[in-house]
């Protein structure tokens, strides 16, 4: 049997980040990949020119669409843009009882664009952390949610 998993996160136009390379890694391990859009992205290699956030409703849509049809072994946030993204994400992991979830806190872009406002980051840190199997977040983004400031080298 074919293992599934969802990626909840933002749509990449330049197929580099977001739901787009979450769907081909999934494929690369031979997973059968779903998704459920946050966010439509503007941006390719150099940067974020734009974005619109998808309603905490249709997201939740999206999810209980794919558990209730095809169901899901694990999943993989990725860009949750707004407070009440992250909780309606939270408690769809949650009444759905979706096992394994790695959440990528994405909070800035590679090009330094910001993709998280900061009352996302206070319900990620309350609501989405409890949820999450194992947390793969960069040094900033730990910083920013553990509010421990990495100082030397020997610290990160």
């Amino acid at each position: 049997m074919m293992r599934t998993a969802l990626t909840i996160a933002g749509s990449d136009s330049g197929g580099g980040a977001g739901i787009q390379a979450d769907l081909k890694t999934f494929a690369a391990h031979g997973t059968y990949g779903t998704s459920a859009i946050t966010a439509v992205t503007a941006q390719n290699t150099i940067g974020v020119t734009m974005f619109e956030t998808l309603s905490p409703q249709l997201v939740r849509a999206q999810i209980e669409a794919v558990v209730t049809d095809i169901g899901v072994n694990a999943a993989k946030t990725g860009m949750l843009p707004t407070a009440a993204i992250v909780e309606t994400v939270a408690a769809a992991i949650s009444d759905f009882a979706i096992p394994f979830v790695v959440v990528d806190p994405v909070m800035i872009a590679k090009s330094g664009d910001r993709l998280l406002d900061d009352d996302a980051v206070a319900a990620m840190k309350s609501a989405l952390l409890r949820v999450a199997y194992v947390v793969t977040q960069n040094i900033p983004e730990a910083e920013a949610l553990t509010g421990v400031v990495s100082h030397t080298d020997s610290d990160r």
